[in-house]
């Protein structure tokens, strides 16, 4: 454990205010790192009001004089049998001093849950060098690996039919329709790397929250008067890129084999180049226990950037 920082440094808990700070210290590491943000303000102040997250306990700001230095975060979903975290530093001594703080409150919230081991991730840019050795020495290791996959719109694209039997229920606007999606989400995403399910009213905060998004961004497919499939969307890359994001795309186990996915997908193209969107991008797990990659790829989406989910399982004393 690091026992204190230097002295020419000095930490405090981040508030919403410092939105603007960090955000300009996320997107120059980002720069340096992948040669853009790939990060807006808005994701920056969403994530500070994120339900759940505890701003005088889950996070920290570095700084060297005026000057912020370093960011760190931790942040539990559901149970917490696994948290994700985040250290944003050019100083290696800054980052280690940051983990080690994460590490201890992942724990106090691991214990706080009654787990005897949780699992702390964190994504990576493949092309970060400097945090992947960070992470290695400190006995994480990579855990499965996500493509952002993107598809480019030039022209108006063609609505696709629905599969036989499928209808087509846009927007979750009631809590009905919300349950049936919470319902598809845990059953499709169980046993995923990172997922944890959330509490139903807690999901719906999380999404409530992000001014990104709105109900009307689901859709939702049905069999035999069943919900089985659902796309969920956000405007998270608008700003930057103008593309429609597909936060979450799942289909219950009995109803694959039919085309829901595929449909699903060029629906969505079908959408955003009505709407101008200039493409639609989403992240694929490459080691999802379904071939979800080679979908992607068929529907002419194409792989541009590399992340790579590191993991440390941390054993709770």
């Amino acid at each position: 454990m690091t026992a204190a920082l230097p002295d020419h440094l000095t930490f405090r808990r981040p508030a919403t205010s410092d939105a603007e700070r960090i955000f300009a210290l996320i997107a120059a590491r980002n720069l340096a790192t992948v040669g853009f943000a790939d990060y807006t303000l808005d994701d920056m102040i969403d994530e500070l009001s994120e339900p759940g997250f505890a701003l005088d306990r889950d996070g920290w700001l570095v700084f060297a004089g005026d000057d912020l230095t370093g960011y760190g975060t931790v942040f539990g979903k559901g149970d917490h049998r696994a948290v994700d975290i985040d250290v944003v530093a050019a100083d290696r001594l800054v980052s280690d001093w940051l983990l080690d703080q994460i590490l201890t409150r992942a724990a106090e919230l691991g214990r706080a849950h009654g787990h005897a081991e949780i699992a702390v991730d964190l994504g990576v840019y493949r092309t970060d060098e400097d945090k992947r050795a960070l992470l290695a020495d400190r006995g994480f290791r990579p855990g499965t690996t996500f493509h952002r996959m993107r598809i480019d719109h030039t022209q108006q694209v063609e609505v696709p039919a629905p599969p036989p039997g499928i209808t087509v229920r846009r927007g979750a606007l009631d809590d009905a329709s919300r349950r049936a999606a919470h319902a598809v989400l845990n059953a499709a995403f169980d046993g995923q790397f990172g997922f944890v399910a959330r509490p139903y009213d807690e999901w719906v905060a999380a999404h409530e929250s992000r001014s990104t998004f709105d109900w009307s961004q689901i859709t939702l497919l049905e069999l035999d008067d069943e919900v089985v499939a659902l796309r969920e969307c956000t405007d998270e890359f608008v700003p930057d890129e103008n593309c429609n994001y597909i936060g979450r795309l799942g289909v219950l186990e009995r109803a694959r084999g039919r085309g829901l996915a595929k449909f699903l997908l060029r629906d969505a193209f079908a959408e955003d180049a009505a709407a101008g969107r200039t493409g639609t991008i989403l992240h694929v797990d490459t080691n999802n226990p379904t071939p979800a990659l080679g979908l992607y790829l068929s529907v002419g989406m194409r792989q541009t950037l590399v992340i790579d989910a590191w993991r440390f399982n941390l054993a709770i004393a």
